[in-house]
């Protein structure tokens, strides 16, 4: 488990900017200890413990990247047609025989070429006579083949540490000849909800009870980061029970994650219950959907407590929380990808915040692609979430959008 001090998320400004908060979540959270070895079957989603070099070259020799006749391109004709015989028949698979000179092979795409030969003509190129073919003038030499290393050299870099690996990438291990490789642990992280106003939806609740949402929202957010997670249930507002709960948590777990009760309120009990079972920073975030968002270590162990609002909760959780999920798991921590688009809606706003606008992709009249804001408000709306494609993101300057303005478009996709 990471072992951090009581000051590590100390902060003395008044707002704290989004990028100044990824900032201090991944400079100061380092990556937990713990590799194993795992099958390519089960390496999907896991990170990459150890920059991997190409064991061997991509492709692993030259071959065709057409269906057609393979020559020697000191062979190809200069002037005018020219017939050749045809030598060999070279399939994908096949060891092909070196080529007689001034002959052809017949080849198919992904066959080894046979040595001596450089450069294919496709077959659609081309004019049978019998066992000849009628090659034409003007074919560059070394078209229509690649050659070994032409993806990736021997010795050279695969894939960097630090990556964590999709479908493309364990392909890629496997057309190297790798059947494992080796791979951060996966983090553990305790989840809790907080408060006496939710309970869970298998529970009877009250007239001035809500279903807990939040939990089920975060604990899948985790998993899709690749954390195993412990769902740890429902802490109610009594500070000795949460104090317990936390620092119990604490003991086996890599980060402690909650929602709720963490503003500044006479009943929010999360940040009395923190500060009693270790240390505890407020930050109060320049970021709208969202409310301050605390940040604390107990017995060496990050905690993370997000609003309690489920919009406010998910958004902070994409520019707080999966930072540091990918720091303690050892994985480069990208930014978010930004599409530019333009905006079918008006919308005013504060300066000196960055405000994320749940928004549907749409084509414009022009043809162009465009967005269109959800039309209620409120960071308590679950079907913003769910009848949405993504945030438009509006810079902290920023002061209003108004119809056909270019604006920044992030789908949830590539948030986790």
């Amino acid at each position: 488990m990471a072992q951090l001090s009581d000051d590590c998320f100390a902060f003395g400004g008044a707002l704290m900017p989004v990028d100044e908060a990824m900032a201090i979540v991944t400079q100061r959270l380092a990556a937990v200890d713990g590799i194993e070895r795992v099958s390519l079957h089960e390496a999907d989603n896991r990170v990459l413990a150890h920059a991997l070099e190409a064991p061997v070259p991509l492709p692993l020799f030259m071959n065709s990247a057409v269906d057609g006749y393979a020559i020697a391109s000191t062979d190809l004709p200069q002037e005018a047609p020219r017939s050749y015989a045809i030598s060999q028949r070279v399939t994908a698979g096949a060891v092909a025989a070196p080529l007689a000179q001034g002959t052809v092979a017949r080849i198919f795409t992904g066959a080894p070429m046979p040595d001596g030969a450089d450069t294919v003509f496709m077959q659609e190129d081309v004019e049978l006579n019998g066992d000849h073919v009628i090659l034409p003038p003007g074919l560059k030499p070394r078209a229509n083949m690649r050659p070994a290393g032409e993806d990736i050299a021997q010795g050279a870099l695969a894939l960097p540490a630090g990556t964590r690996l999709r479908p493309q990438h364990v392909a890629l291990a496997a057309a190297l000849g790798l059947t494992h490789v080796d791979v951060r642990r996966r983090i553990k992280v305790a989840v809790f909800s907080t408060g006496n106003e939710v309970v869970a939806p298998s529970e009877a609740r009250t007239s001035a009870q809500l279903y807990d949402s939040n939990r089920y929202m975060l604990s899948a957010l985790l998993r899709r980061l690749g954390c195993e997670v412990s769902d740890l249930g429902i802490l109610r507002d009594e500070r000795a029970a949460l104090s317990a709960g936390l620092k119990q948590a604490a003991q086996n777990h890599d980060l402690i994650l909650t929602s709720g009760g963490v503003s500044t309120g006479e009943e929010d009990h999360v940040r009395s219950a923190v500060e009693a079972a270790g240390s505890l920073v407020l930050w109060r975030m320049a970021i709208k959907p969202g409310r301050p968002v605390a940040m604390g270590v107990i017995d060496g162990t990050p905690f993370i407590g997000l609003p309690g609002n489920p919009v406010a909760s998910f958004v902070t959780f994409a520019y707080v929380v999966r930072p540091a999920v990918l720091a303690l798991s050892g994985a480069r921590v990208d930014k978010p990808v930004a599409l530019p688009v333009h905006a079918n809606f008006s919308y005013k706003k504060k300066k000196g915040r960055r405000e994320y606008v749940r928004a549907s992709l749409m084509v414009l009249e022009n043809g162009t692609r465009g967005v269109q804001k959800f039309p209620r408000e409120g960071a308590g709306l679950l079907s913003s979430l769910c009848e949405t494609d993504g945030l438009v993101e509006l810079a902290d300057d920023c002061e209003g959008v108004k119809p056909g303005d270019a604006v920044a478009f992030i789908a949830y996709p590539s948030l986790f």
